[in-house]
């Protein structure tokens, strides 16, 4: 077992594993700044769970992954695809709108402009998901099989790094100073992706031919042509290899208890009477760090018993989790109560999240792996948003020990596929590593 754990941190002085942890960096900061860090300001500004639950339709970006995957994978950026390539060029462009878009949001008044305050999130979220397809795309064909377990644990981790950044950092940096200050030092903290950007090895380029010559005839028929050689080809790659009914509704389920979690938890602590240091100290810093601990665990886990024995183990922590919230519910505004229920969800979900990763990452084929990936993460993306929006009418028409009940209730089945459906995830060799 040190062998194991040895071996699972030395992968990480892997330049390519390095650079993979900064790009979850990155890709992990926009995230909860139109989310949990958002959702806390809305509550201050006077908004109610309805209004805040709703809100989560301004990332709907996120669901719409697979509409520009194919466009990131085909289209090149003049100048930048000559001296970075196809991914890396599109993860700067990506990462300079961010900074802008940031920017806006933090100068927006959401007391009395909503409207412009969603559409900067809007932009946010939207430019987040160009550089999620990006960096996504880059780590799955710039590592080899031997790696892709510690490549998805490294990204994992550099995710909750940024998380913790925009969670608690931007919640202490607010508690001191400003919402205004907040978001511009989180727009600055985006500099670290364009650097790891500028500086990374470029994976193998796959001959995806943005010119691909086109059948003469009408410009309809050119255009249906297009469509097919853009869209058709990819999805068509992916279907072919895939059982949809289980793949959809594993992430659909999957998502249940993490998201009904993540979007009403910091308006339930706010309903206890925690404040807004405490939630950073607690749910933010200690509770990132749990899951950043949890997904080193989950890496080594990940790659000795595979991808179906860690989502099973994390499927019944989501369970746990849920019931560790109801036990918070009736112990009110105690702290040491909740350094254990956020230890727990936080430790849960890092065992389970590289594995997810890695799941997803298992489906993707070149050279179509920023269509496959965006495909699937949308699926994900989709069924967040329309938990959260649900999960916002259920936290104002319900106690909260009956919601989180019902959220404990509502992650079984999930568990049961996994049982179920057993088959369809294998243990595929390249995340394990033979016994010595």
């Amino acid at each position: 077992m040190i062998y194991a754990w040895k071996t699972s941190l030395l992968a990480f002085r892997d330049r390519r594993i390095l650079s993979i942890f900064l790009f979850g960096f990155s890709s992990g900061l926009p995230f909860l700044l139109t989310l949990s860090t958002l959702t806390l300001w809305l509550k201050e500004s006077g908004l109610n769970n309805k209004t805040i639950g709703l809100f989560v339709i301004a990332t709907i970006p996120y669901t719409f992954k697979f509409l520009w995957g194919p466009m990131i994978d085909r289209m090149r950026i003049p100048v930048l695809f000559s001296i970075l390539g196809q991914r890396r060029s599109w993860a700067l462009v990506s990462q300079a709108a961010l900074i802008v878009t940031l920017l806006g949001l933090g100068y927006s008044n959401p007391k009395e402009y909503i409207v412009q305050t969603a559409l900067w999130a809007f932009g946010v979220a939207f430019f987040s998901a160009i550089q999620d397809i990006a960096v996504e795309s880059y780590r799955i064909e710039i590592i080899d099989d031997a790696q892709k377990g510690f490549a998805a644990t490294s990204t994992y981790l550099g995710y909750r790094m940024g998380m913790m950044a925009s969670g608690a950092g931007a919640l202490y940096l607010a508690a001191i100073f400003s919402w205004q200050i907040t978001y511009v030092v989180m727009a600055a903290l985006v500099s670290i992706g364009m650097l790891t950007t500028i500086f990374s090895p470029s994976p193998l380029e796959y001959a995806v031919n943005s010119k691909q010559s086109l059948k003469k005839g009408s410009l309809y028929t050119q255009f249906r042509e297009w469509i097919k050689s853009t869209y058709g080809i990819p999805f068509n790659d992916l279907v072919a290899t895939l059982d949809w009914r289980i793949v959809i509704a594993f992430i659909f389920l999957y998502k249940i208890g993490d998201t009904t979690l993540s979007v009403m938890n910091t308006p339930f602590l706010v309903e206890l009477g925690f404040s807004k240091l405490e939630i950073a100290n607690v749910a933010k810093f200690f509770g990132i760090s749990a899951m950043i601990i949890g997904g080193l665990m989950g890496g080594v886990f990940l790659n000795h018993f595979g991808i179906l024995s860690s989502l099973i183990l994390c499927a019944t922590l989501q369970i746990m989790t849920s019931l560790m919230f109801v036990v918070q519910t009736f112990a009110g505004c105690d702290l040491n109560v909740l350094i254990i229920t956020i230890g727990f969800e936080n430790l849960s979900c890092g065992l389970g999240a590289a594995s997810f990763i890695a799941y997803l990452s298992s489906l993707c084929r070149t050279p179509h792996t920023a269509t496959h990936f965006a495909l699937l993460s949308s699926f994900g993306s989709l069924a967040r948003i329309v938990l959260s929006a649900l999960s916002g009418f259920l936290a104002d028409l319900l106690p909260w020990s009956l919601f989180f009940s019902l959220t404990a209730v509502a992650s079984l089945p999930c568990l049961l596929l996994l049982i179920y459906a057993s088959h369809h995830f294998p243990y595929p060799r390249s995340f394990l590593r033979t016994a010595t």
